[in-house]
């Protein structure tokens, strides 16, 4: 049985949720600029598509998962603001909602890739989960280290 203490922290939250959706869907009627608009989801996933397909190039380049990540999320967040720059010059309505679906898209994207990439390649010696893969000299064949960041960064010929 549950406690009764549980119980009222449930009921809270429920009220909480539910009050938040009222008050969501009453503004919504009102506000020109919705979070939940046509729009939003475009943003979502152009910057959902950008982000991921960066990854998913990037990775054919790097042993390590970090750089495609990196090199993803500022695709992501660079085409992002870059749409709201340009909305903030007169080129369209500039919404910091929008940037804000810009960043779950990139955020969504990466996961999408990252997780696709960790099925398809898995993870190990060679393709560590983030860091860089280790180095040895042995089996270093035809790729190239560049020794100025820490640990190395591997990266295919």
């Amino acid at each position: 049985m549950r406690s009764p203490s549980r119980i009222r922290r449930l009921g809270a939250l429920s009220f909480i949720a539910a009050s938040v959706l009222l008050t969501t869907r009453a503004e919504a009627a009102s506000d020109p600029d919705p979070w939940f608009g046509r729009d939003k989801v475009l943003h979502f996933s152009a910057t959902a598509l950008i982000a991921g397909g960066t990854y998913a190039l990037a990775a054919t380049q790097f042993d390590a998962r970090y750089p495609p990540l990196l090199l993803g999320a500022g695709a992501g967040i660079a085409v992002g603001a870059a749409k709201e720059i340009a909305d903030g010059l007169g080129y369209g309505d500039p919404s910091w909602k929008d940037f804000a679906w810009d960043v779950l898209g990139t955020v969504a994207g990466l996961t999408l890739a990252w997780a696709v990439d960790l099925a398809v390649r898995g993870v190990s010696h060679e393709h560590p989960l983030f860091a860089a893969p280790y180095a040895d000299a042995a089996t270093n064949g035809s790729r190239a280290t560049w020794r100025g960041l820490p640990g190395g960064l591997t990266f295919h010929w």
